[in-house]
């Protein structure tokens, strides 16, 4: 499958339920400061989201306590691509999905990753050696790290090249793309258990499910604003309206907002943005990614886009955007996402 035919919410994950851990990190240590549960008195939304906001700007990840995990091989796991795939080594793991490379990072794997795709941004990634080519895997530079085992997704292309490392004799796993909260789950659980450490996948999942929840707990009681989540690349004249199966719909229900596109019914998940689309669904909020509101000129260019300023959002100047890598990842950063859309989507 070619990756230049790929959606925005496709190339949104390629270059986006979950623990108290991700926040010690970025509190110190300490878990109440962190939003977690315990004896001390409640944290506030803005302070989970000042908490979350340090930690993405680090741009590093939190990987689960303890020891790292052995992997616990052979494995015989099924592949998204209709395949059974058996891995033996673990060794030399190259993930081909930055979201991917997130989850096996923060598993405790990170040392095994001898290879990146683009869009693993976060700093533990940036000096491995990159394997793709705008978005597409080069299957020789795969090949020449000599990986023991490659994670890919449905997205990943060209299917030539995935065909060509798999003939090389190396397992392919490939997984279904993460579009939801829900997915981050499954997600974590099959990579978890294609390297052979099913325990840090639960142990992954239990944390992120603990911090999901409490950053779903600080929304405010009775507020529900409407989001309109907007993708725009203005260098190439791409102006996207979200709707459902953006991936951000479900972040905007979690933060305990109403998604303006799925509300106008937009049943797809982007959808060519008009003024009439925008004026209609009166979004409180605007939601976007920063490169794509830095391609349009940043607030003040958004508000030159035909319908902005007749919205709420846009009157009132109310538009969050997060980095590119992280908004649309659904890996385990994605809690800290949540943390900072409860407290910024909720504010005045």
């Amino acid at each position: 499958m070619q990756k230049s035919g790929r959606t925005p919410r496709a190339r949104a994950l390629a270059p986006l339920a979950l623990a108290v851990a991700l926040f010690t990190g970025a509190c110190g240590g300490n878990s109440a400061d962190a939003g977690g549960a315990s004896d001390a008195s409640p944290v506030s939304a803005s302070e989970r989201a000042a908490a979350a906001e340090k930690q993405l700007a680090k741009n590093t990840l939190v990987p689960l306590e303890g020891k790292a995990p052995t992997p616990e091989l052979p494995v015989t796991v099924d592949s998204s691509d209709g395949r059974e795939v058996t891995v033996r080594d673990a060794s030399r793991i190259l993930p081909l999905n930055g979201g991917v490379a997130e989850i096996v990072f923060t598993l405790g794997l990170g040392d095994k990753v001898v290879g990146r795709d683009i869009t693993a941004t976060f700093e533990e990634a940036k000096k491995l050696p990159q394997v793709t080519k705008a978005h597409d895997v080069s299957a020789e530079s795969v090949l020449s790290l000599r990986p023991t085992v490659v994670l890919a997704d449905t997205d990943t292309g060209p299917s030539e090249a995935i065909d060509q490392i798999r003939d090389a004799g190396v397992p392919v796993v490939v997984l279904d793309p993460a579009t939801k909260l829900a997915d981050v789950t499954t997600r974590t659980t099959r990579i978890a258990e294609a390297l052979g450490v099913p325990g840090a996948g639960k142990a992954l999942n239990d944390r992120m499910a603990d911090d999901i929840a409490a950053a779903r707990a600080a929304v405010p009681e009775g507020s529900e604003p409407k989001v309109a989540f907007l993708y725009m690349r203005g260098s190439a004249a791409v102006y996207l309206m979200g709707g459902r199966g953006s991936g951000a719909d479900s972040l905007i229900e979690a933060a305990g907002a109403v998604d303006a596109g799925v509300e106008a019914g937009l049943d797809q998940p982007f959808t060519p943005l008009t003024s009439e689309a925008l004026v209609s669904a009166q979004p409180d909020v605007i939601l976007m990614m920063d490169k794509g509101l830095e391609s349009v000129g940043g607030i003040d260019g958004l508000e030159d886009i035909p319908g902005v300023a007749q919205t709420p959002a846009g009157a009132a100047k109310r538009v969050v955007s997060l980095e590119d890598g992280v908004l649309l990842s659904f890996g385990p950063r994605t809690p800290l996402v949540i943390d900072i859309l409860v407290d910024r989507i909720h504010q005045g």
